[in-house]
């Protein structure tokens, strides 16, 4: 099956029904599914071999991603704050494409590589207006539907793919079709080059939520389209929900009481975060999802009960929980395996497996499951007696002093306890006598705590091994765009 089947069934129940805004213009499902197939006449007629989109979320990016569908061949969308060096290589690598959006980078750094390079309106329009045959024959949706390079917060970028199957079998078995009420909507301003952006557009259109596309973030402009959308469904990441938070704190006026859910994933909640969150949406629903590239997006989730239980908790160690990703969802197996391969139990730390029809788990360049389909997702983690999962960051992330492995996570979240410590990453550095050993960089809120002290604390709640060697202090951390911290850029502070 072709994901253009999801589109093709909100348009069949509901033609005339909005299924998504951008910049003040609807369009209805009957219509972008005409644009979707009027795009497969158009990427039909390039000849290219992929579809690219260099560009910030607009009609442009749906329209697209069924269109090449439809067309059979793979989408591909681009991220457009890289540097030209590095967005000319990934150009390079799907050469020759149909690139729609900033035409005019494309022939500056790609000039000389084939592709065809269309601007937002331009394709828009030519999908609008594009001649479709009654009789036209689209492809059967057997191969690849979508090609995302990863973020290379650790390594180069490589080009993970996703089959027609691999996404059909995360809506199929997570999304009940057409389960929106007729005013849902949802507030999308996770950008299109991510796996959150494209899994979002299609949960939305196969429930049949109105999709609100907001292109680029800002706090007071997602308030501003909640509020004018009544939105009921928006999902962030967690620098967008701080800054969020921050601004309704001094008072920026919007009415949210319409928001019924919030979903949030891409990088690490902090504790006090999710905590002011829940406290200034009293009503609203929140879901911590969990997911890679290479999963089709979700494969687990804490769903708004467990966050209400775990909030309202005396019990550390369930209130605990509002730091874990909640359970596997229904469809998804998951284990944790330690560096020998062997399953491990309750509490133990190892590598983050998992298993089922959405996980793809290959790459251009060669699949990373292993011969009974498991894919390892290099994240490291923990399961507790009751099913939770617990992220400590990626297995390569883990720093090994005098042969002990050490979770970055546990040691960042004891020095968050501190109050004037708002962020902190730790990271490995080279040491003569351990081999490795931890260094922290920190930014402070409220003054700066002395080192001496800060060492105390992690040697407190831990143990000696876990005190940071050295310790800097910084206006801000590195993140991407997605809220992922890049411990790469923290390193060459030290």
């Amino acid at each position: 099956m072709n994901i253009a089947l999801i589109l093709e069934m909100a348009a069949d129940a509901a033609p005339d029904r909005v299924g998504l805004v951008c910049d003040g213009v609807s369009w209805t499902y009957g219509e972008l599914l005409h644009a979707a197939r009027g795009a497969a006449q158009v990427i039909r007629a390039s000849g290219a071999h992929y579809v690219a989109l260099l560009d910030e979320s607009s009609e442009a990016a749906p329209i697209a991603l069924f269109g090449a569908g439809l067309a059979g061949v793979p989408y591909c969308p681009l991220n457009y704050r890289l540097a030209d060096a590095d967005l000319a290589a990934l150009l390079g690598r799907i050469a020759p494409a149909l690139v729609i959006g900033d035409v005019t980078r494309v022939e500056n750094v790609a000039g000389g590589q084939g592709h065809t390079p269309m601007s937002r309106a331009q394709f828009v329009e030519a999908a609008r207006t594009a001649t479709v045959p009654e009789d036209a024959e689209y492809d059967g949706g057997e191969g690849i539907a979508i090609q995302l390079f990863t973020s290379g917060t650790t390594a180069a970028p490589k080009a993970a793919i996703l089959r027609h199957s691999n996404l059909l079998g995360y809506i199929l078995g997570t999304v009940e079709f057409a389960s929106a009420e007729e005013d849902d909507a949802a507030v999308v301003v996770v950008p299109p080059y991510h796996i959150a952006g494209i899994s979002a557009l299609l949960s939305s259109i196969y429930s049949q939520r109105k999709i609100a596309l907001l292109p680029a973030f800002t706090p007071e402009g997602w308030l501003k389209l909640v509020e004018s959308e009544k939105a009921t469904n928006a999902f962030v990441v967690p620098t967008m929900l701080t800054r969020i938070i921050d601004t309704m704190g001094k008072g920026f006026p919007a009415d949210v009481s319409t928001l019924k859910a919030i979903a949030y994933g891409g990088g690490k909640m902090p504790l006090e975060v999710i905590s002011k969150a829940l406290v200034l949406f009293p009503e609203t629903g929140f879901t911590n999802a969990y997911g890679l590239t290479e999963t089709s997006s979700t494969v687990a989730l804490l769903g708004p009960e467990d966050h209400r239980e775990a909030f309202a908790s005396d019990d550390p160690k369930a209130r605990a929980r509002l730091t874990s990703l909640g359970k596997p969802i229904p469809s998804v197996e998951m284990e944790i395996r330690d560096e020998d391969g062997r399953v491990l139990g309750p509490n133990e730390a190892g590598e983050i497996y998992v298993r089922g029809d959405q996980v793809s788990g290959e790459y251009k360049e060669k699949s990373a499951l292993d011969a009974e389909g498991w894919f390892p997702t290099r994240d490291a983690g923990y399961m507790d007696e009751d099913g939770y999962l617990f992220l400590s960051g990626r297995a390569d992330d883990v720093i090994v002093r005098g042969g002990e492995n050490m979770s970055p996570g546990e040691i960042e979240d004891v020095l968050l306890t501190h109050p004037a410590v708002a962020d902190a990453a730790a990271v490995g550095i080279p040491s003569v006598e351990w081999g490795e050993a931890v260094a922290v960089a920190l930014v402070c809120k409220d003054g700066q705590p002395g080192e001496d002290e800060l060492k105390a604390l992690v040697k407190e709640r831990l143990r000696s091994s876990r005190v940071p060697e050295r310790i800097v202090f910084v206006p801000e951390l590195p993140y991407n765009e997605m809220g992922k911290l890049l411990r790469r850029e923290v390193k060459k502070l030290f």
